[in-house]
């Protein structure tokens, strides 16, 4: 499973089924140093998905095959997990509610301003990293434990951990 490309750069999957947006939506990710793929319904999103690690989905909630909403949960578990932003033309406090409750991390409204897009990118990414960090303490304060109760067990000192 790759993370991003090469060059290390955000991967993002856009899922629109409108060819405008994705287009639109590419050009400007990459000029920004994003590395952007597509896909045009929730089958090709699955796919792809499952196929390579992103670090963000921008997800329309109106897909010609599902709802963009019920999309979420179809995302394979990761880690880090990839942050899901729901993309739609027609907004409502109940999508919102039901976004955000079905594993959205964020929720932006069409036509896209592609600034405030951007920005939500950018939190999200920010957002990803502490769960990161957060994840990579939890392990290392684990594998510390771990040690020192073998070590314990064992009938040797524990060693010193600062």
């Amino acid at each position: 499973m790759s993370v991003g490309n090469s060059a290390g750069r955000p991967s993002v999957l856009i899922v629109d089924d409108e060819a405008g947006i994705r287009k639109l939506l590419t050009k400007a990710l990459d000029e920004n140093g994003y590395s952007p793929d597509s896909a045009e319904n929730g089958v090709e999103a699955i796919r792809k998905a499952n196929e390579r690690y992103y670090n963000l989905a921008l997800i329309d909630i109106m897909l010609p095959d599902i709802n963009g909403v019920e999309l979420l949960a179809k995302f394979k578990p990761t880690r880090p997990r990839t942050r899901k932003i729901i993309m739609t033309g027609n907004p409502s406090l109940q999508n919102a509610v039901e976004a955000l409750n079905k594993g959205a991390d964020a929720y932006i409204m069409k036509p896209l301003d592609i600034e405030k897009v951007l920005a939500t990118l950018e939190e999200q990414l920010s957002k990803q990293k502490e769960q990161k960090d957060t994840m990579v303490k939890l392990l290392e304060t684990g594998r510390i434990r771990a040690r020192i109760e073998l070590l314990g067990r064992e009938g040797t000192e524990t060693p010193d951990v600062r």
